[in-house]
This record gives structure tokens, sequence and C-alpha cells, in this order.
């Protein structure tokens, strides 16, 4: 076992012996050994990352106190743990609920999906439900939200959720107040969870758009899709537009962006279509979810949209 006292038996001589290596000729693995050394007869080692450390022993080589080692306060936290305190605190006391609450006054804790002029997308954390908040932005400030930031947002005395187009949008009294962010496995198992199934067309309806005349408020106008076939990303010569193009099921969908990031980083690339590994550099990360939604209506109809593309968390 690495970092135990019968490793000394089993190191080079010239470890044993006290001698150190020329300059540059020590190996990872030697430095790993002489560093155990250091470490009280009887530590255990304790899992960091892929790898494994003595538990006397901070990433650094510096040797801690048993007082750090049985979790009590220090002045210099590991960042990874900082991090998952942080992401336990953003959760607790969130009361699991069915729906979302629509109730003037009621505080929501969400986790941003996307954010438009238009609403702001994402998951209220206490149902676990896809809402659409619809924020009132001061002149001169626009949307400044990124994806898997959480915010607090306070709904008005009347938001409003009577849109039959968008029934999961309702209004909110100021600005979302970001309080963190969440990333990884939770984020990951959330979005698996709303993952759209498909059991008919995108949103309930055929087509690019339909009259809003059309819609009853028992389809939904959001939906998290997981590609079975690209994404591509593209600019239409016809109006400069961006588009999305994906295959989901049997279906060849394409969509029109309205994900900021995406469309500044088709004008970085300085090329008209990314996919595959060159859509993953330039965004700076692999696409896995795409984000739909039918918009507000324009001249009458209300579209397909695409809001974001996500990362998987």
């Amino acid at each position: 076992m690495r970092g135990s006292s019968r490793q000394g038996r089993h190191a080079p001589a010239h470890v044993r012996r006290g001698h150190t290596a020329p300059e540059g000729m020590q190996s990872e693995g030697m430095q790993e050994q002489e560093a155990s050394a250091l470490v009280p007869a009887g530590a255990g080692t304790r899992r960091v990352g892929t790898g494994t450390r003595a538990a006397g022993t901070d990433p650094r080589g510096a040797i801690t106190s048993p007082e750090t080692l049985h979790g009590a306060p220090t002045d210099a936290a590991p960042p990874r743990r900082a991090s998952k305190r942080g992401g336990r605190a953003l959760l607790r006391g969130l009361v699991p609920s069915e729906r979302t609450p629509t109730a003037g006054g009621t505080k929501l804790r969400v986790l941003v999906l996307a954010c438009t002029p238009e609403d702001t997308t994402g998951v209220d954390l206490s149902s676990r439900s896809l809402l659409r908040l619809r924020v009132p932005w001061p002149p001169g400030h626009g949307p400044d939200l990124s994806p898997f930031d959480v915010v607090d947002a306070i709904l008005a005395d009347d938001p409003e959720c009577d849109d039959l187009a968008q029934p999961e949008a309702a209004t909110v009294s100021s600005p979302p107040r970001r309080v963190g962010s969440l990333r990884g496995r939770r984020v990951r198992t959330l979005l698996t969870r709303l993952e759209a199934t498909h059991d008919g067309p995108l949103l309930g309806f055929h087509g690019p758009s339909a009259p809003y005349w059309d819609f009853g408020g028992l389809r939904p106008s959001l939906a998290l899709i997981h590609p079975t076939r690209g994404p591509q990303l593209f600019r239409r010569r016809a109006d400069a537009s961006t588009w999305v193009r994906f295959g989901w099921e049997r279906d060849d969908v394409w969509l029109p962006v309205e994900d900021d990031r995406a469309i500044r980083a088709l004008d970085a690339s300085r090329s008209e279509r990314l996919t595959g590994r060159a859509l993953s550099t330039a965004l700076g990360f692999s696409p896995h979810y795409l984000l739909a939604a039918v918009s507000s209506p324009r001249s009458g109809h209300c579209y397909k949209v695409c809001r974001a593309l996500l990362p998987r968390g």
C-alpha cells in the first residue's frame, strides 16, 4: 500500500539510505515515497481525485495537525470541499413540492439554463420542474445570468400565469439575485430526469410554428433535448441567422438559435458550419443538451427556437 510504513523496504536504495537522486532524475513515485516518510506511523490514506495521499499531509506536502484531519475549521479549506459545501448549502432548506407555487410574493430558488431579454429559463429546485421567468430588467441593464447559476426570484403580486402558449411562464417582481452556481453530479442527475422523451412531435405540434390561438395551455413550451444525431451549428446566408440542426429519434430538426454564446462561438470560428470536435472546441464544452422553447407571439404565430446549447452538467 502506498503511504504505509512497509514501503521503506521496497524503496530504491538511495531513498532508504537518505540520499537523493541527481536533479531532474527523481520520478513522481520517488517523490511520493519520500513524502510518505514524513507521515506519522499509523496514518491512513485518503482518496483525492484519482490519486492517493497520506492523511497527514496536504496536497502541497505540508504536515497537517490532527485537528485538521478530523474536520476542525482551518484557515484555508481545500477548494474542492468548499464547493461541495456550497452546493449543499444552496439546496439546504428547500421543501420538495409536486408543483411550482404561483402565488404572488413566493420566493423561488432556480437553476438557470438560459437567459434572454424575453425570459429566463430554468429549473425550480423545489419542484424539479422547468419554468420561465419574465424579468423586468432595468433600462441599460440586460440579462447577465449564465447557465447553471442559482438565483433567488420573487414572484410579482400578479405573476400572470395564464399564458396558454407558455404555461410555465411567470412574472417576477425584480431581477433575480444570484446566490451561487451548481455543477457536476447534482446537475447531471437533475437534467437527466428532465430530458424529454420522444412521444410525438417536438413541443407538441408539427412544423416550425403554430398560430397563437391554437394553444390551449395543455402543451409544454419547453423541452430539454438530448440529440441522437449532431448537433450541427450553421449560418444561413439568406438572413445571416444562426441555426442548429440535430436528429431526435427519426426526426430531423432545424431550429433558429437564440443562444448568444453559441452565436459568438460561430462568429469567432470564422466558419459557416460547426459540428463534432470543432463545435466542442468553439463552445468550450461538448453540447449534450439543447433547450427548445416556444417563443412569444410574433405576428400572431409562436415559433420553435433553441434557447441554449448545454453541457451534460
